[in-house]
């Protein structure tokens, strides 16, 4: 069982690197892009740059939170590291939601408006 939860926790680990790795990439790519690239007609580079960065931020916290996860649930799962853990998940929801608010203009559960 000892080699089963080591194997989980380096899983973990790993979906925690690949969450940091897709907001680094994120962040370059979009500032790239930012800077070699016209925006979309009607849209400021600024926007563009801000919706494109919030979405890597996104993806990357969607990895921590899994590998926070694995990682709790493969070392022990005691009632403090639970608690912790859902304080983790919590506050990352919330940053998640703020981040969805700044990109789209609405909450995650509002639909898009009609297009007219």
């Amino acid at each position: 069982m000892d080699n089963f939860q080591q194997t989980l926790v380096h899983i973990g680990t790993g979906v925690d690197a690949m969450g940091v790795a897709v907001i680094v990439i994120g962040l370059v790519v979009a500032t790239v892009k930012s800077l070699f690239t016209a925006p979309p007609a009607g849209l400021d580079r600024y926007s563009v740059y801000r919706q494109r960065l919030g979405r890597a931020i996104l993806l990357g916290l969607e990895l921590l939170v899994a590998g926070d996860i694995i990682k709790t649930v493969a070392v022990a799962p005691t009632l403090e590291n639970m608690a912790v853990l859902g304080a983790i998940v919590v506050i990352r929801t919330f940053l998640s939601f703020s981040l969805e608010l700044e990109i789209n203009g609405r909450w995650p559960w509002q639909q898009k408006p009609a297009s007219s």
